[in-house]
């Protein structure tokens, strides 16, 4: 089911003399939502700006690929998700350092961001974070932070509700762990 402003806003994209005013409405309803689903896995504002910036250029390149098979914040989170991955490995692949630098880069950037205000728990907290695995990070985040349903994160990551659940108490114990031995 979509809700209310997701209707309004996929009629106003289908429709040529109003695609523009609901390509505003789409970006004023999801733009927050992504930059910080984004920003949980690039760390750095700047990166995060630029790669919010490349997901809402392709939801306008794209929206006529959009069936409504699934719900329109689904497709949208699918698109930021990838986007921020690809950013990631070319990062990656731009710096030739292995995946490991690139988490103690990220992690050491959180010091440095005035846009990151924290705690030291909180600190502590992403710094656990950045030690998991890029897809179990994923799910902790899309699952602890933005309280996404199973069914949901499932179709972002086309992964099974099983393996979503699984990856997520894997994630929480090693969270947890991390933080003891801390």
């Amino acid at each position: 089911m979509h809700s209310q402003s997701d209707e309004e806003i996929i009629q106003k994209l289908r429709n040529k003399n109003s695609s523009h005013q609901g390509f505003n409405l789409l970006v004023h309803t999801y733009q927050e939502k992504i930059y910080w689903m984004v920003r949980k896995i690039l760390i750095s504002h700047e990166d995060t700006n630029d790669t919010v910036q490349n997901v809402f250029l392709k939801i306008w390149n794209n929206f006529e690929s959009f069936r409504e098979e699934s719900k329109l914040s689904t497709w949208i989170y699918r698109i930021a998700v990838n986007e921020a991955l690809a950013f990631l490995k070319n990062k990656k692949i731009l710096n030739f350092i292995p995946y490991f630098s690139v988490e103690q880069k990220l992690a050491n950037s959180l010091i440095d961001d005035n846009f990151f205000q924290a705690d030291e728990i909180q600190l502590k907290l992403q710094k656990a974070l950045l030690k998991l695995p890029e897809r179990q990070r994923l799910v902790f985040n899309m699952r602890y932070y933005d309280e996404l349903p199973y069914e949901e994160i499932s179709a972002i990551l086309n992964t099974s509700e099983g393996a979503l659940k699984a990856s997520y108490h894997i994630a929480f114990k090693k969270i947890e762990n991390n933080l003891r031995n801390d």
